[in-house]
């Protein structure tokens, strides 16, 4: 029995004494504050025009809130996919054409270089020139735009915030909720934007989506097992971007081949592939045995800072 089977066991055992604590369905993650933030949200939305709501351009649908989609169903709305520097070019263009299949405006954000920030502006006002040109014909001018921004943890608001004021004005880090109070930000003479933090929901329908959250950050890794992720990852990436895997860590693609036609599951083919990754990069204990955990790590972060190539989790 491998490694990787006699861990598997481990986690089945814990799961099955404490079962209802531990499903993945109703992973126990969802803090009070969450909850407080989420009433606060529904206010606050009786103030506002119109919703930024970013997406992780490699997850857009495991990264959309759904509680928060309901809430705001009613209010014009604007996607940003952000981190599309991370995710594939062509998956980012059927995503755009995705939500606009909805009516609904997407544009592509990289806040780090500040690409697509100024089209952002520019489909906001687009989107309110018809309310702004009736207040207008009212007497009511110099009204300006109150835009709420709304996502998940780890999605980029703060960065996003940040580069579209053109001034450091949130708070910026890589755990989970790090953006603390609500703010008002002046964006320009014509759009004012209320910052909230970042909100998840309560409950996970699939356990697809736990994990997507966790390859990309917004879930802290301490919720799933880390060998777990990075075996889910890995799998995608040989099904879907074998070459760039390959390319990364210098395997060649016929070890790939071969190792994944060996007649035992295909778990214990993919974690081998997994170990000849750590074994790679040097992540190796004392006695030559392999850092399973320091692999699992190597993977999941190498992923989330774009070191494996332009990737894109989830199709449209």
């Amino acid at each position: 029995m491998d490694m990787y089977q006699k861990r598997k066991i481990r986690q089945e055992k814990v799961k099955n004494e404490d079962k209802e604590e531990n499903s993945k369905s109703n992973i126990n993650w969802y803090p009070g504050h969450m909850a407080k933030t989420k009433k606060q949200i529904i206010q606050d939305l009786k103030l506002i025009d119109i919703v930024i709501e970013l997406l992780d351009a490699r997850i857009p649908i495991s990264s959309q809130n759904p509680n928060i989609a309901e809430i705001t169903k009613n209010k014009k709305k604007i996607i940003v996919l952000n981190k599309c520097d991370l995710s594939d070019d062509k998956e980012n263009k059927r995503w755009v054409e995705y939500f606009k299949k909805k009516n609904i405006p997407a544009v592509l954000v990289d806040s780090n270089s500040g690409r697509g920030i100024d089209e952002c502006i520019r489909q906001i006002e687009k989107i309110m020139q018809i309310d702004l040109d009736a207040h207008a014909e009212k007497g009511r001018t110099g009204r300006r735009i109150r835009a709420m921004i709304l996502g998940i943890p780890n999605v980029g608001k703060s960065s996003f915030i940040n580069r579209i004021s053109k001034r450091t004005t949130a708070g910026v880090g890589n755990k989970p909720g790090v953006t603390k109070q609500k703010q008002w930000i002046r964006i320009n003479e014509k759009i004012e934007l209320l910052d909230t933090p970042g909100v998840l929901w309560p409950k996970f329908e699939s356990e697809e989506v736990a994990l997507h959250l966790c390859f990309t950050g917004s879930i802290k890794e301490e919720i799933l097992d880390k060998l777990e992720i990075a075996y889910h990852l890995t799998k995608f990436l040989l099904e879907n971007y074998r070459k760039k895997l390959c390319e990364r860590y210098k395997i060649d693609e016929e070890f790939i081949e071969q190792t994944l036609k060996q007649d035992q599951p295909e778990n214990n083919n993919i974690y081998e592939i997994m170990l000849e990754i750590g074994k790679k990069r040097g992540c190796i204990m004392s006695g030559g045995r392999i850092d399973e955990e320091k692999t699992s790590r190597l993977i999941l972060d190498e992923f989330k800072n774009g070191k494996l190539g332009k990737i894109t989790i989830e199709c449209s």
